[in-house]
C-alpha cells in the first residue's frame, strides 16, 4: 500500500510503523492496476478517484496523493499484557484482517488507516480482556473474537476501512498459574473418575438388588401357588372321600331298608366285629386301657355289643315313631301309651352267651363297671 502527502506514509504518529513507498508519477497517461484506487488533487485539493484501467491526468495540475490498496489485507498485532477480571496478567498477541471500503475516508479521515485500527485492536482487546475471568477467556475465545471485532468496526466506521474478523493467536499464563491449571485439570479429571466408579457401583448394587427382590417375589409367587393348588387338591380330595362315603352310607341304608331283619342282623355282626376290634387295638396307643368284665368270654362280649346296638336302634325307632304322631297329630294316644307301658314292668334283656340278665341301659351299665375297675 501506498501512502503519500504530509509528510509520508505512517509518519503521524511519531513516524515509521508502516513501511513508506513511492507515489506514481503523473505522466498525463496512467494505467490504474486493479484493486486499487489512486487520489488525485488537482491544484492540492481533492479532485476524483481513478478507478482500475485508463486515466488522462492534467499536467502540472493534478497529482496522485494516495494510493489505497482494495485487497483485504493481514495486520499481526504484536504481543501485549492484559489484566483479567481474576487479577492475572496474561501475554497476548493476535491477527487482524481490514479492508479499505471507502479509499477518500482512508485517505483523509485518518492520517494512518493501518497504524490507527492496529492500535484501537491492542486496547479494545485489552478492554475484553479486562471484562472475562481466566477461564472464561480460555473458554470463550471466539466469542472473545467476535467482541473484538464489533468494537473495532464501530470506532473505525469514518475512517473508510472495515475489520473482516480478529483472531487471538497465542495467550500466555505466567508459569504459576500453568501449574496450578494444571493441577485444576487432574484433581477434575480425578473427580470425574471417582464419580464414574461410584456411579457403577450404585448401579451394579441397585441391579443386584433389583434382583434380588425380583428372585424373592418370584419364590413367594411359586409358593402362594403351590399351597393353593394342595388346598385345592386336599379340598377336592375331601369333597370326593365325603361323597364316597355318602354314597356308602346311602347304600347301606337303602340294603338295610330293602333286607329287613337279616340285614339288621348282619348290621349287629358288623358292629361287633369292630367292636372287639377297637378292644384289640386299645393298648397300642397308650399305656392305660379299659379293660370289659367279661373280657375271657368271647361270646358274652359279642351278645353284649350286638345288645347295646339292638337298644340303641329300639330308642330311635321309638323317637322316630313319636317325631311321626306329633307330626300327624296323635300326640294324645301316644302319651297314654307311653303312660301305660311305664306302669307295665319292663321284660329284660337275657345275654345269649351267658344267660345273665342285662340291664335296659347298657351302655350306663358298662360304664359303672368301668368305674368299679378303676376303683
Amino acid at each position: 500500500m501506498y501512502g503519500g502527502g504530509g509528510g509520508g506514509f505512517g509518519q503521524g504518529n511519531g513516524g515509521g510503523y508502516f513501511k513508506q513507498e513511492r507515489l506514481p508519477v503523473n505522466t498525463i497517461i496512467r494505467f490504474v492496476p486493479q484493486q486499487q484506487a489512486w487520489i488525485v488533487e488537482r491544484m492540492g485539493k481533492f479532485h476524483r478517484i481513478l478507478d482500475p484501467g485508463l486515466a488522462v491526468l492534467m499536467p502540472v495540475i493534478d497529482k496522485i496523493q494516495y494510493v489505497k490498496s482494495l485487497k483485504e489485507t493481514a495486520i499481526e498485532i504484536p504481543s501485549q499484557n492484559a489484566i483479567t477480571a481474576d487479577n492475572v496478567t496474561l501475554d497476548l498477541d493476535g491477527v487482524l484482517y481490514i479492508r479499505v471500503f471507502d479509499a477518500y475516508k482512508a485517505s483523509y479521515g485518518v492520517e494512518d488507516a493501518e497504524y490507527a485500527i492496529s492500535q484501537l485492536a491492542q486496547t479494545t482487546m485489552r478492554a475484553e480482556i479486562g471484562q472475562l475471568t481466566l477461564d472464561h477467556v480460555l473458554r470463550e475465545r471466539a466469542a472473545l473474537n467476535v467482541n473484538i471485532t464489533k468494537a473495532i468496526n464501530e470506532a473505525a466506521e469514518d475512517w473508510g476501512v472495515k475489520c473482516l474478523r480478529y483472531e487471538i493467536r497465542n495467550i500466555h499464563a505466567p508459569e504459576p498459574v500453568l501449574q496450578a491449571m494444571h493441577r485444576q485439570v487432574s484433581a477434575e479429571r480425578s473427580k470425574r473418575a471417582e464419580i464414574l466408579d461410584s456411579e457403577g457401583q450404585r448401579q451394579s448394587a441397585i441391579n443386584v438388588a433389583e434382583g434380588d427382590k425380583t428372585a424373592v417375589i418370584l419364590a413367594s409367587e411359586a409358593r402362594k401357588a403351590e399351597q393353593i393348588n394342595e388346598a385345592t387338591g386336599e379340598a377336592e380330595a375331601i369333597r370326593l372321600r365325603a361323597e364316597a362315603t355318602a354314597r356308602g352310607i346311602r347304600a347301606v341304608a337303602d340294603a338295610i331298608r330293602a333286607n329287613g331283619a337279616s340285614a339288621q342282623a348282619a348290621v349287629s355282626l358288623s358292629v361287633a366285629e369292630k367292636y372287639v376290634d377297637a378292644f384289640g387295638k386299645l393298648a397300642k396307643d397308650t399305656n392305660a386301657m379299659v379293660v370289659p368284665a367279661q373280657l375271657g368270654d368271647l361270646g358274652a362280649m359279642i351278645s353284649s355289643a350286638m345288645g347295646i346296638y339292638g337298644k340303641i336302634s329300639e330308642t330311635q325307632a321309638k323317637q322316630q315313631q313319636t317325631l311321626g304322631s306329633r307330626l300327624e297329630g296323635k300326640e294324645p294316644e301316644q302319651e297314654k301309651r307311653d303312660h301305660h307301658s311305664a306302669h307295665v314292668p319292663s321284660t329284660p334283656i337275657t345275654d345269649l352267651g351267658s344267660g345273665k340278665e342285662l340291664s335296659e341301659d347298657p351302655i350306663a351299665e358298662e360304664f359303672e363297671r368301668i368305674g368299679g375297675l378303676r376303683r
